[in-house]
């Protein structure tokens, strides 16, 4: 694409949200310039192992059988963090993963490719709590002005109260003989617990040929015989391409290449809209920039091809930031833009912690008659929450095999089990790493296991947030270093969150409940270019004229404990409306 109207940096969840608003709603031209890999476009049939095209602008260009082939069903493949599928760095996978300096016992998940860090999440769709906006400081416009674009969000990526199974069933029982109420509102103003809103949809009571879908069912779950929606196989952890054999725009979960990209893509058919461009092996390094009155102004980017090494610059009238929390800040100081001490500080991350309930058989049987088990690979992966504003969250999970060992045992700050000491007034039995043979004895019984996922709220501090490296740089500058520690008063929320977790596992019937004590986990981050410092209410940059971001680091704090990315979404569909009116 010559002369784009926008550039945007970042194809991960928010950017192609903004770049389908701009296009589809105000008829913009957009280029999105992506780091990483397109996976099911036919222009990149093997997208670690060649090059492929350049550029692609045709929705017919998506390949959903192509897309089942590169994202398989073996757990290892996709997460392995070097040289899994879903991992952060180059396409060329004889090249190394990008490197962050993290000096702490912590651990980086993301992921660099169209559809960014959203092909490694679990679809949750729960909106920021009202409080979390309206009643702090650091959000410079009110929670109404953001309902009118989740509500657009949830339409675009099908958000709907996730099916029940067994594990979810254990989690109800408990959380109501708790005495906590069910919560009948997607606006969350009240403790309780509610089915999770996730971007994943269901399959219907028929197959599109007419097959009826009940517990007699034994045709095929593919698409071209019929099946819709989610095969419930439990596998969005690592890309989720079900149902099997259907177009890209038709699997189940909307994670961003699958929700926004095709609907982007789309805007090129109808004469009446803008047009789109997505170009993937881009790792922009640059932002151009000129004098303007009193301040400077973003004129365009310069990017690296990331297979050929070759360097080009691509002018625009405006340019947005989208390339998450950690690359946009890295980006911004790597291209000596302005500084005024919060570029990339304020880092918010929920503080995360993993809490596992053992069952006997007899108590899942008493709740759950026809199933008698609550096998956590069988589900969405989390499909039930529980919510209490001011302090955070938790939720319900089920993955795969080796993920949820890892998570339920084998990822703890606190030492080895057999080690570390229980205070008798806490209400779990175990804490820490569990090794050995009991490690083996408690896997054998995954069928009777289920695991709660603490998710704190945080607020930004400036200690907190991403700087460069000046002592080390790669191909694309000096590398970011990463720091985050909890205050005082996230720990004490964690600990509030992990006792009632315990007490739901407790009333449910739990026979052992054990509490991870997990390090930092960055996974889901905010704020590290925030709105009310960095950015001012329209998320463009104070400091440099026609320079927006649109990804969570624009989001003002940790939204009160409730997962990300509806907010982002959110946020950047709004971004780019405020584009359109500033500039165009």
């Amino acid at each position: 694409m010559r002369d784009p109207d926008v550039v945007v940096v970042g194809a991960g969840a928010d950017g192609p949200a903004a770049a389908w608003k701009l296009a589809n709603d105000h008829g913009l031209d957009v280029l999105v310039l992506e780091g990483g890999a397109w996976h099911g476009n036919k222009q990149w049939p093997k997208p670690h192992a060649d090059a492929g095209g350049t550029v692609s602008t045709d929705p017919d260009d998506l390949d959903g059988k192509l897309l089942d082939e590169q994202f398989t069903h073996r757990e290892a493949d996709a997460n392995d963090p070097t040289w899994g599928y879903l991992r952060v760095g180059p396409a060329d996978h004889s090249r190394a993963p990008w490197f962050r300096n993290l000096h702490q016992n912590a651990f980086i998940w993301q992921i660099s490719a169209v559809g960014g860090t959203s092909l490694h999440y679990f679809a949750n769709h729960p909106r920021a709590y009202p409080y979390a906006i309206n009643e702090q400081p650091h959000w410079p416009i009110d929670y109404e002005e953001l309902v009118p674009y989740y509500q657009l969000n949830e339409e675009n990526t099908s958000t709907q109260q996730a099916p029940m199974t067994g594990k979810e069933e254990v989690f109800i029982e408990g959380a109501t003989n708790a005495g906590y109420p069910l919560i009948e509102t997607k606006n969350v103003t009240e403790t309780g617990w509610r089915p999770q809103a996730n971007a994943v949809e269901v399959p219907g009571r028929q197959t599109a040929t007419g097959e009826p879908l009940n517990s007699e069912y034994e045709g095929s779950f593919s698409y071209d015989d019929g099946f819709r929606g989610d095969t419930l196989v439990g596998d969005h952890f690592q890309g989720s391409s079900t149902p099997i054999d259907a177009p890209v725009r038709d699997k189940a979960r909307k994670s961003s290449n699958v929700g926004y990209v095709p609907r982007a893509l789309d805007t090129n058919k109808d004469a009446t809209k803008g047009n789109v461009a997505i170009r993937p092996n881009a790792y922009v390094t640059d932002v151009e920039t000129k004098e303007g009155f009193g301040s400077i102004e973003a004129t365009g980017v310069t990017f690296r091809d990331s297979w050929s090494g070759q360097t080009q610059t691509v002018e625009a009238d405006t340019i947005i930031l989208a390339g998450g929390c950690i690359e946009t800040p890295r980006l911004w100081l790597n291209a000596g833009l302005p500084d005024d001490g919060w570029v990339g500080k304020g880092l918010t991350t929920h503080w995360f912690d993993w809490v596992v309930g053992v069952y006997d058989e007899e108590t899942i049987e008493d709740i759950n008659p026809d199933m008698k088990h609550m096998d956590p690979y069988i589900g969405q992966n989390s499909a039930v929450r529980f919510d209490k504003p001011g302090v955070g969250g938790m939720e319900d999970i089920g993955m795969s095999p080796g993920l949820v060992s890892y998570a339920d045992y084998l990822f703890s700050q606190a030492g080895y089990s057999f080690d570390t000491p229980v205070d008798p007034d806490e209400p779990w039995d175990t804490r820490g790493y569990v090794v050995g043979k009991e490690l083996k004895r408690r896997m054998s019984n995954y069928r009777q296991t289920k695991a709660l996922l603490i998710l704190t709220d945080d607020l930004p501090r400036q200690d907190n947030g991403i700087s460069l490296d000046n002592t080390f740089s790669d191909e694309h500058g000096a590398v970011p270093k990463v720091k985050w520690e909890p205050h005082p008063e996230d720990d004490a929320k964690r600990d509030e969150l992990s006792r009632i977790a315990a007490r739901i596992h407790k009333e449910a019937g739990a026979e052992h409940v054990h509490r991870c004590d997990w390090p930092p986990l960055l996974l889901h981050m905010q704020s590290s270019m925030r709105m009310g410092k960095v950015l001012d209410s329209n998320a463009e940059a104070k400091n440099v004229d026609r320079l927006f971001v649109a990804d969570h680091s624009a989001l003002a704090n940790g939204l009160g404990g409730p997962n990300p990315t509806n907010s982002g979404q959110a946020l950047a569909l709004r971004t780019a409306d405020r584009i359109a009116d500033l500039y165009f």
